[in-house]
């Protein structure tokens, strides 16, 4: 009997502390006293559906925290209110689409962003978790109209669309340390976006990895890029922007595009490597440098420059085949085709200070009027130096080559 009254009183306040910190019904509630101005963190394992969870958010916004297991969603999960993070456990948090009537795993969006195009969400963070669909699903992730949107952290997987799309998203989106496999889509798709950093991802076997249309200030830095079914990066109408330091590999198509009136963008510093169609595909694109850049075995072309692209300066890259010194091949017979640059109707172009090493069958082709090109200053080893001689108005200056390079 002495301890009764010791049980009794712990049991109070064991009751007491769950009645305080259990989940209400509706918005969550403000702070209990501690900290001035806190807003509870939701834990989504109190409540009975994900939805529920993120609907008991006060409108100022807050962190809703999604516990480790697997959750299906035949319908998307909905975010309209902003000032919001979603973080979960890491891959061990997976939302699983189970959707077959095309909708996108999670969709953020304002109320209303249908019927009003320029309402706007800000400031949305999805971090730490894994989202995968189904063939008949659509997208993984679609955001409309959200300003200042960050995902971090985060797998998109087997989609039966995209992975993820961002629409008019204008103001400063951030896609940065996330994996990006396996839709039937694109991996990321980027429509009418401003100031965008897509940052230490890793991108395979998409359709196309990444295309930003109708765009500004692309910064692409930092990716992996590997095995598409399609094209690597497709850029249109897009300008002042860099993609820069990425991996590009085995993409069946291109691996990187530019077209429909870009201009002012710099392709510096990637690699791109076994690629089955081209390297880098200039369609119609002005103002470009293509710099720094190494083009290992291209099956076919390395560089194209079409007949609607034009002020284009092309420096310091390599373009090269599997060898490794002197007789020395690393691939086997097959599988050591490197083009070179094709120059296709094109004007205004520097090509200059870049190596040409085993590519074929030129090093330089060709094709139509190309008018006012300046070639000089670049290396030519094992291979045919090209058509320079049907340039038009142009300065073909020093090509050196083991043939005429000077004994030491």
């Amino acid at each position: 009997m002495r301890h009764s009254l010791p049980l009794l009183l712990a049991s109070s306040l064991l009751a007491a502390a769950w009645i305080a910190t259990r989940p209400s019904s509706g918005v969550a509630q403000q702070g209990r006293g501690g900290l001035a101005g806190a807003r509870p963190t939701i834990e989504a394992i109190d409540y009975a559906s994900l939805q529920l969870a993120i609907d008991a958010l006060p409108p100022e916004g807050g962190l809703v925290r999604l516990p480790a297991g697997t959750f299906e969603l035949d319908e998307p999960l909905r975010i309209t209110s902003e000032d919001v993070c979603i973080e979960g456990a890491g891959t061990a948090t997976q939302l699983k689409n189970t959707n077959t009537d095309g909708e996108p795993t999670i969709l953020v969006a304002p109320a209303g962003f249908d019927q009003d195009n320029r309402a706007r969400l800000w400031r949305i963070r999805l971090a730490n978790f894994r989202v995968t669909g189904n063939e008949r699903s659509g997208p993984g992730i679609v955001a409309r109209g959200v300003n200042e949107l960050f995902v971090d952290g985060v797998t998109v997987s087997e989609h039966g669309g995209d992975g993820i799309v961002l629409d008019n998203c204008y103001e400063d989106p951030r896609i940065c340390n996330s994996l990006i496999t396996y839709n039937k889509g694109t991996g990321l798709n980027l429509i009418a976006c401003h100031d965008i950093v897509v940052s230490a991802n890793q991108f395979e076997e998409n359709i196309d990895a990444l295309r930003c249309t109708d765009g500004y200030n692309l910064c692409m830095t930092g990716n992996c890029v590997d095995d598409h079914l399609g094209n690597g990066v497709v850029i249109e109408n897009t300008y002042g922007s860099v993609v820069s330091g990425n991996m590009i590999e085995e993409c069946q198509g291109t691996a990187i595009v530019l077209d429909r009136d870009c201009y002012g963008i710099a392709l510096s510093a990637n690699v791109i490597a076994h690629e089955s169609a081209d390297g880098i595909d200039l369609r119609d694109a002005h103002g470009i440098a293509v710099t720094g850049n190494a083009f290992p075995i291209v099956r076919r072309h390395a560089l194209v420059i079409g007949s609607a692209s034009a002020r284009v300066a092309v420096t310091g890259n390599s373009f090269a085949d599997s060898t490794i010194g002197p007789q020395s091949e690393k691939r086997l017979e097959g599988d050591r085709e490197a083009g070179g640059v094709v120059l296709d109707g094109t004007s205004d172009i520097a090509l200059s200070g870049n190596l040409f090493s085993g590519v074929g069958p030129k090093a330089i082709e060709v094709r139509g009027n190309v008018r006012r090109v300046v070639v000089d200053g670049n290396v030519l080893t094992e291979v045919e130096e090209g058509d320079l001689g049907s340039l038009d108005n142009s300065e073909i200056g020093d090509l050196i080559s083991p043939a005429t390079s000077p004994s030491p």
